[in-house]
């Protein structure tokens, strides 16, 4: 609201509202009173009824899976096993549970409920909290599983041995109005004591992630020629952001430089028809057209991308145009005057643009945008890095969120953003997302899956033998051809897998050693002469054989058909989420649509892609990572991080080792890690130090080259002038 005052009106306005709004509100507390207590929290009986029946249905579900489960008749879900599936199912049907009982919860608190207050206005506490007093706590989770086993298969010793309800595993059905049984208590505190941890370690991470951004960011300012460079002149980006606008001024959803619809409105509202005639649609169009065709970018004109929002605004306000005509039974491209018909005065009224309003919109756009681009000097590295560091102080340490699927795990928070900003070679989670050329189709995934996933020689094997009767001791191996065909584990035989036993690097076996009797049928010789030790090496032989990779590619743990939903919840397409490593095998495998498919491993999109790919990989990344926790930053400042950490040709982290390749100040780096050994180094080596960047400045007290300190004065070194005196005034 005041932000909106700001900019439409003025400062004065801004800060009168809030003076007022202010000592309303105090005098308003002051005589109505604002308290809380026991009462506030206390269930109705109607709420008390709707939460046993809740919470009753939900443990008959749980009991139905656990007997499902025992019984082994549960179906696995794609890339889980039984288990692993069960827990996935019960979380599930708990944490819709304590969801269903919260919203009955919120549904039937008076409006005038204190706690509830505080939780709309977002002064403090949420609806979760509320729910937790009043109606259940739910299930406390360790490490994003429910409570481990802490005695032999059990949790405690109170349930009984392998017990997986959800009393047994940490769901406290009780709220804290009606207190916890001791077994819920100490479950609680299980959850609690993480969270405590948690909190400990994570200021520590992102104090020091938060302080090597801000080394590595200090000193990128933008330039007079719009571009953004480091201390030493080297170009960052060629004009800042994509487009030279400041962040801090962008008003629009998703860093646009305009809120279009109300400033749209607002001149509208003050700036009226009063009897002028509105304008056809093509006479909209042309307008429009004639004052963008006058702003050349080259020349400080507007950006190609605020030109497409432009259009695209009021491309919608001339298809309202025509939508209202048209349900006036009126000609949609010709308009005719206003006092003409009641339907041509209810049409201009409705949706109608006179010239004078569309004249006053685009100046007023067009001037509001060039008031937002971004001053020369301004030290937007600084700005960027803490815009990526403070909100990383709120994230949580350890979340891990499934992609999808169940199991799958990726992971996120602040030891995702490490990674990033690490530039690490070995991340924890490495998945690609690969599209398929044929989406909509879920066997085509299927098959696709089975070309990418790996598959050992112990999986599709019926024996292996050691043969000792021949002349020749030797191994046999028999392939299970009924369970290849029901699999559909396409181009495996005798042949194929004789190939991978030899290429297999840890047996060292030449083709001589292996022979094919038939499709289905090997015969393995050992390598070595030495007959005392055959039948050691023929056992060896035997427990690595199942280990032998036949099909597939071996970096991939495994890979999943995932349904991608849309916004009504109903399957759009499937695409195939790969667990591991090597996505320039996954881009080439049958049906993979190459176009389309990414990695959140940065290092390995650049080895495979190139650095531009990187770059993009890495803005995408970090963005998704913070709006997993429903955090919004500005792109220009991952595009800056980005390009700091690209711009060199390789992905360089912020990192002692990453910096160091950055920048060439001794001072600068002396004063981030390592202090003695650069210094000895640089003292040893002779080194010069230019004195351009931020450390340097305040280490020498000089005032540094950011904002007004971009500006230079000069002397001129010409002959001197000879000032005439004025004898009056010098005497």
């Amino acid at each position: 609201m005041f932000s909106v005052l700001i900019r439409d009106y003025n400062s004065h306005a801004a800060a009168s509202c809030m003076n007022r709004l202010a000592k309303f509100s105090a005098r308003f507390i002051g005589n109505h009173g604002f308290s809380i207590g026991v009462d506030d929290v206390q269930p109705g009986e109607s709420l008390n009824e709707k939460k046993g029946k809740t919470i009753g249905e939900g443990y008959q579900e749980c009991h139905e899976l656990i007997a499902q489960y025992s019984k082994g008749a549960l179906k696995p879900q794609p890339g889980c096993s039984r288990a692993q599936t069960l827990e996935a199912r019960i979380s599930g049907v708990l944490n819709k549970l304590r969801d269903t009982a919260g919203d009955h919860c919120m549904s039937t608190l008076h409006w005038r409920n204190s706690p509830l207050i505080m939780s709309q206005c977002g002064s403090k506490g949420s609806p979760i909290n509320i729910s937790q007093m009043v109606v259940c706590v739910g299930q406390q989770s360790v490490g994003g599983r429910r409570a481990p086993n802490g005695f032999i298969d059990r949790t405690l010793p109170h349930f009984p041995i392998n017990s997986k309800t959800p009393a047994a595993k940490g769901f406290v059905a009780n709220s804290f109005y009606t207190g916890l049984t001791a077994t819920e208590f100490f479950f609680h505190t299980m959850g609690g004591r993480e969270g405590l941890v948690d909190t400990a370690v994570k200021t520590a991470e992102t104090g020091y992630m938060s302080r090597r951004l801000m080394k590595g960011l200090e000193d990128l300012s933008v330039f007079y020629d719009q571009t953004v460079r480091n201390a030493s002149g080297g170009i960052v980006q060629f004009v800042y952001g994509d487009d030279g606008m400041d962040p801090v001024k962008m008003e629009g959803k998703g860093g646009n430089p305009l809120n279009l619809d109300q400033l749209f409105m607002k001149v509208m509202a003050t700036c009226p028809q009063r009897g002028h005639e509105t304008l056809s649609p093509e006479a909209i169009s042309q307008m429009l057209n004639d004052k963008l065709s006058e702003q050349d970018p080259s020349a400080g004109g507007c950006s190609d991308r605020f030109k497409e929002l432009l259009t695209k605004f009021v491309g919608n306000r001339i298809k309202m145009l025509r939508n209202t005509r048209r349900a006036l039974h009126l000609d949609e491209d010709h308009v005719g005057r206003k006092d003409s018909s009641i339907e041509e005065c209810v049409a201009a009224n409705i949706s109608g643009i006179a010239a004078k309003q569309l004249q006053v919109f685009l100046d007023t756009c067009l001037s509001r945008y060039h008031s937002k681009i971004i001053e020369a000097g301004a030290s937007i590295g600084a700005i960027g890095a803490q815009s990526i560091g403070e909100p990383g102080t709120q994230m949580t340490l350890k979340t891990f969120h499934f992609a999808g699927v169940a199991s799958m795990n990726v992971t996120l928070g602040v030891p995702r953003i490490k990674e990033i900003i690490n530039a690490a070679k070995k991340i924890s989670t490495p998945i690609i997302t690969a599209e398929l050329l044929s989406g909509q189709d879920e066997s085509f995934g299927v098959k696709v899956k089975r070309c990418i996933e790996k598959v050992v020689l112990g999986e599709v094997a019926a024996a292996i033998k050691i043969v000792l009767k021949s002349s020749q001791p030797n191994l046999v191996v028999k392939l299970d051809m009924q369970r290849i065909e029901a699999q559909g584990y396409e181009g495996i035989n005798a042949d194929s897998v004789q190939l991978s036993i030899i290429n297999y690097p840890k047996l060292k076996l030449k083709s001589q050693h292996v022979r094919v009797i038939d499709e289905a049928k090997l015969r393995i010789y050992p390598d070595g002469t030495d007959r005392s030790k055959l039948q050691f090496e023929l056992h060896n032989l035997k427990s690595m054989l199942p280990k032998v990779i036949v099909k597939g590619i071996p970096t991939v743990e495994r890979a999943v058909v995932n349904p991608v939903k849309g916004r009504d919840k109903t399957i759009e397409r499937y695409n195939l989420l790969v667990e591991g490593t090597n996505l320039l095998a996954v881009l080439g495998a049958p049906g993979v649509d190459a176009m389309k498919t990414k990695s959140n491993h940065i290092m390995e999109v650049n080895q495979t892609l190139g650095i531009e790919a990187a770059r993009r990989s890495i803005i995408d990344e970090i963005q998704y990572t913070f709006e997993s926790n429903n955090m919004i930053i500005d792109l220009r400042h991952m595009m800056l991080l980005a390009d700091l950490m690209t711009y060199k040709g390789e992905v360089l982290g912020i990192t002692r080792y990453g910096i160091a390749k950055m920048k060439s100040s001794v001072l600068m780096l002396a004063s981030f890690e390592k202090t003695s050994e650069h210094l000895f180094n640089a003292s040893y080596a002779g080194r010069e130090d230019q004195i351009d960047g931020v450390s340097e400045c305040i280490i020498m007290g000089i005032p540094m080259q950011l904002g007004t300190g971009i500006l230079k004065v000069r002397q001129r070194n010409g002959g001197s002038i000879l000032l005439a005196m004025n004898p009056l005034l010098s005497s």
